[in-house]
């Protein structure tokens, strides 16, 4: 056949074959794409891309797989601890790219218009990661069907509008990425093939619209911490395949819609954190339920009797509503009950018996309630048990002696209920317990020596019961013991020396008891001590010198039966001595001269001691009428002399005279908002700081307080004065300023502070006073401050929150020892939800939670939040706010996003720093990190964080690698 008749293409089609051949990348051109996607991100710390060679076929390398062409379909690196910005123009070049699974890694920077050239796409995972800038439009990848952009840093304007050409759209995942506020998206109804949509803290505000109920196929609805309110929609009653919803932290109102006990599917349902009101009828038929979590509500009414019969519940938890009625009692009976809280609430009846019946039962807290009845036998065999709270009820009967051996209970609290009987020797088999809180009760009988071998304890509270006996010598061997609160009970015999063994002791009180014998030397010799009340005792004998050496905000040795002398250096506890009528002293006021005859009889000393008071008391009230002039340049005021009104919340050494005459122009040291700050100096020597306060213009307090009267007590916010002294009067912390005493006249507030001469954090750190200060120092700052705000908001009997913790409210004393100090915004909260609601934004710029910009609701978290930005200050020596951040940037900013590797995080440490302390102090910054989180919950507590800070002394060097972070925690550095 000759070549004429062979067979030819056709033009067309060789026009054709020629322009795919320049079009369509081949496989070489596809290595050198993947080579450049290496080369991006060259800074990983990783080996994935060892296989990724020149050399090497694209088929064998790691992560990416290839269809029968050898094209590359997909890239598959996850969890890979990828570094760098992604070269999506060139990635998109790969035009048989059908799958892009990249989630949590370390990659960061912007994804750029060239995703939208990924037109084959079926399935493109980048979530938790650390992009920044905007999500680019997404109307070309209509093939997609799963998108995953979760917790991936991204903000400003989502593009929802793009999402009307995604109908193939299965899995859509958004939440947790800081988009600008936007009601909730239309375009997401017509996405009626989704089972997964995840749009927890994407900013949605406004209602959920009724077409919810169109999304059919949605197994997963995630709509949580948002700003979502209005009524439940009906329209969720029609999603019946749903196995979890959540709705938790947001603004919805209202009963649960009619209908919404059709999602007979539901396993998991949190709608906590809401104002729901109503009854639970409606979750009567949703028995596949495991978890249920409605705390914090306002509901009503009877908890359901078929919530008794869930055969699967795991989780349940109500407290903080309103409900009313008995607890089902067969409750956790079925299932694999792992935890309980339906605490405040006003339910009644017993505790139902059988929640540990399959031995799962981690958690049973059901406090502040009206349960009676005495706690069930069987709980003394529940083996998980970790947290046992029933305090606040009218419980009674003895404890079933197993509960106190139970191996992995950690806290007890069993205060103001009716318990009575003893405390068995079983607790010695306690080996996790911490915390045991039985006040207020009627147990009796004696504290048995076994309490010694519940090693880890760190809070024993037998206050207001009928103990009796000796207190066990082998106490001494508790060396986690932080707080032991005996008072008020029926206690015989010495304090054990052994007591001194316990080094960790803060707070100790054996008030109100019958002890005798003397006060050990050992004592003396606890350098932690804060608080020693040993008071209305029989206890002899001198008082040990060994107490001079404590730095104790609190010595009460008042009605015992002490002789000798009072130490000289313990002269300025002198109220803390009264009703001894054997002791002497040369420097405190009313006590007979140790000088003095001895053979004076008592009660002719008494009748001296008596004289001499009642001439003080005359040479106050004389005071009372001094006219005291106090003039300066911002107030060319008097304060009026006629009305003073002393109250002492101390031991003191001066009368209100000598305060009231130092209120002037040449002792003036600071100014404030509020009024001014004086130093005082005694005739002693000692050194006070008054702060001076001005009434407002229409004076009287009287008067505010009967018109805010008329308007209701929910209507009238503390003055800064009262804040400060409701907090600071109850207080007693060596890490939390003294506040010695309160005078009041018609116009003025004069509150007494000891005086601390190194100034604020603030100072040493950022102005002129600035003060070289080594990591060591530093840290124990960190430390010390930490445990002050711990005490406030753990160690009171009410919570405290600061609300405007900062540097500048951090005082240092001549060793640098902090102290928090300035309470005028300060809350004592009553619930032990831990949560108030304020009408103004209190704080600092800088330090002020951003949950501020959405809620008034204040809790411990905000302050937690502010220490975070205050260990970011010692670490890096950086102000808050400075220009170096960008227009509107604060240095948690500036932290989270020059965090990106170890190298970075060590370039923020200050340059006063060693370098021998550098990786310490990254340490604490990463703890700066998580307590700075956006979203509150993911904040340590207080405790969480001295424990963390503790962990991380200096020198206890360990290595340090990135790894993934999200939206509320930043870049994670683990150690």
């Amino acid at each position: 056949m000759s070549a004429r008749h062979l067979y030819r293409p056709p033009p067309l089609l060789v026009l054709l074959l020629f322009i795919f051949s320049v079009i369509l990348p081949s496989q070489s051109d596809e290595l050198q794409i993947l080579l450049k996607f290496k080369s991006a991100l060259e800074k990983s710390n990783t080996s994935v891309f060892d296989t990724w060679t020149q050399g090497n076929s694209v088929r064998n390398f790691t992560g990416i797989v290839c269809n029968s062409n050898g094209f590359v379909t997909e890239i598959l690196l996850p969890e890979q601890q990828l570094e760098g910005v992604l070269p999506f123009d060139s990635i998109c070049e790969l035009k048989s790219l059908e799958k892009i699974d990249l989630g949590a890694n370390v990659l960061h920077g912007g994804i750029g218009e060239g995703l939208k050239n990924c037109s084959q796409l079926q399935y493109l995972d980048l979530g938790v990661n650390f992009f920044t800038g905007t999500v680019p439009e997404l109307s070309s990848l209509s093939g997609l069907k799963f998108l995953n952009l979760n917790c991936s840093g991204f903000s400003g304007s989502f593009p929802w509008k793009s999402l009307e050409n995604l109908t193939n759209l299965e899995f859509l995942s958004l939440g947790d990425n800081q988009f600008e506020r936007s009601s909730f998206p239309l375009e997401i109804l017509k996405l009626d093939k989704l089972y997964w949509l995840y749009l927890t803290n994407s900013s949605l505000e406004g209602q959920v619209p009724e077409g919810i109920g169109n999304l059919t196929q949605l197994q997963n609805l995630e709509l949580s911490d948002n700003y979502l309110h209005g009524e439940i929609p009906v329209g969720i009653g029609k999603l019946s395949k749903l196995w979890q919803l959540e709705l938790y932290d947001n603004r919805f109102s209202g009963k649960f819609p009619e209908g919404f006990g059709n999602l007979t599917n539901l396993v998991n349902f949190d709608a906590s954190n809401n104002s729901l009101e109503g009854d639970l009828s409606e979750l009567r038929f949703l028995t596949k339920l495991a978890s249920l979590q409605l705390f914090e509500n306002q509901f009503s009414g009877e908890v359901p009797q078929e919530f008794g019969e869930f055969k699967y519940l795991e989780e349940f938890s109500l407290y903080t509503n309103n409900l009313t009625g008995p607890l089902p009692q067969k409750l956790g009976s079925w299932g694999d009950l792992t935890f309980i809280d339906v605490s405040e609430n006003f339910l009644t009846g017993a505790i139902p018996p059988e929640m540990c019946k399959q031995g799962k039962l981690g958690a049973l807290t059901v406090l502040k309630n009206k349960f009676t009845g005495e706690i069930p036998a069987n709980y003394a065999n529940c083996l998980p048990l970790k947290r046992l709270r029933v305090n606040n009820n009218f419980l009674s009967g003895i404890v079933p002696a197993g509960i106190w051996s139970l191996p992995n209970l950690s806290l007890i609290d069993f205060r103001v209920n009716h318990f009575h009987g003893p405390v068995t020797s079983d607790i010695g088999n306690a080996k996790s317990l911490a915390q045991l809180f039985l006040a207020d009760n009627e147990f009796s009988g004696e504290l048995p020596e076994e309490i010694s071998k519940a090693s880890l304890l760190v809070v024993i509270d037998l206050s207001s019961n009928k103990f009796s006996g000796k207190i066990p010598a082998t106490i001494g061997e508790l060396k986690a013991l932080n707080s032991l609160n005996l008072q008020e009970n029926k206690f015989s015999g010495p304090i054990p020396e052994s007591l001194g063994s316990c080094v960790s002791l803060d707070d100790v009180n054996l008030s109100g008891n019958s002890l005798s014998g003397e006060i050990p030397e050992s004592l003396g010799t606890l350098s932690t001590l804060n608080s020693l009340n040993l008071s209305n005792n029989q206890l002899s004998g001198e008082i040990p010198s060994s107490l001079s050496s404590l730095r104790l905000s609190l010595l009460d040795l008042t009605n015992n039966k002490l002789s000798g002398r009072v130490p000289e250096s313990l002269s300025a506890y002198n109220g803390s001595f009264s009703g001894n009528p054997d002791l002497c002293s040369e420097t405190i006021t009313h006590f007979r001269s140790c000088s003095s005859n001895p053979g004076l009889s008592g009660d002719l000393r008494r009748v001296i001691s008596c004289f001499v008071a009642v001439a003080a008391v005359m040479l106050i009230c004389t005071a009372c009428f001094i006219i005291v002039k106090i003039r300066s340049k911002d107030h060319d005021r008097l304060i009026k002399s006629d009305s003073w009104d002393l109250k002492s919340y101390r031991s003191l050494s001066f009368s209100e005279s000598e305060i009231i005459n130092s209120i002037k122009q040449d002792n003036l040291i600071g100014k404030g908002a509020s009024g001014n700050v004086y130093k005082v100096v005694l005739g002693n020597g000692t050194e006070l700081a008054v702060k001076h306060m001005w009434k407002s213009a229409s004076g009287d307090r009287r008067a505010c307080r009967s018109t805010t009267a008329m308007l209701g007590k929910r209507n009238r916010r503390p003055s800064e004065y009262e804040a400060e002294v409701a907090t600071l009067s109850s207080v007693r912390h060596m890490n939390v300023v003294k506040l010695y005493c309160s005078i009041t006249s018609e116009d003025s507030d004069l509150l007494v502070y000891e005086y601390l001469r190194n100034g604020s954090l603030w100072d040493r750190l950022h102005t002129c006073q600035k003060m070289e200060m080594d990591w060591d120092v530093r840290y124990d700052i960190a430390v010390g401050a930490g445990r002050g705000l711990e005490y406030l908001h753990h160690g009171c009997d009410r919570t405290v929150i600061h609300r405007d913790v900062k540097s500048s409210n951090i005082l240092l004393d001549v060793d640098l020892k902090p102290r928090i100090a300035d309470f005028g915004l300060a809350k004592m909260l009553h619930g032990a939800a831990g949560g108030d609601t304020t009408h103004v934004i209190a704080g600092t710029h800088g330090y002020i939670a951003p949950e501020y910009a959405y809620t008034c609701k204040v809790t411990e978290k905000s302050d937690v939040y502010s220490f975070g930005v205050v260990l970011m200050e010692l670490v890096t020596g950086k102000r808050p706010i400075e220009p170096e951040f960008g227009e509107n940037k604060d240095i948690v900013y500036w932290v989270y996003n020059n965090m990106k590797s170890r190298e970075d995080a060590v370039g923020l440490v200050d340059s006063a720093i060693s370098e021998a302390f550098k990786e310490d102090a990254v340490k604490v910054l990463q703890i700066s990190i998580h307590c700075t989180a956006k979203i509150p919950v993911l904040r340590p507590s207080m405790r969480m964080v001295v424990q963390m800070l503790e962990d991380f002394k200096p020198c206890k060097l360990t290595n340090i690698v990135v790894s993934k972070g999200g939206e509320g925690s930043a870049p994670s550095l683990e150690f």
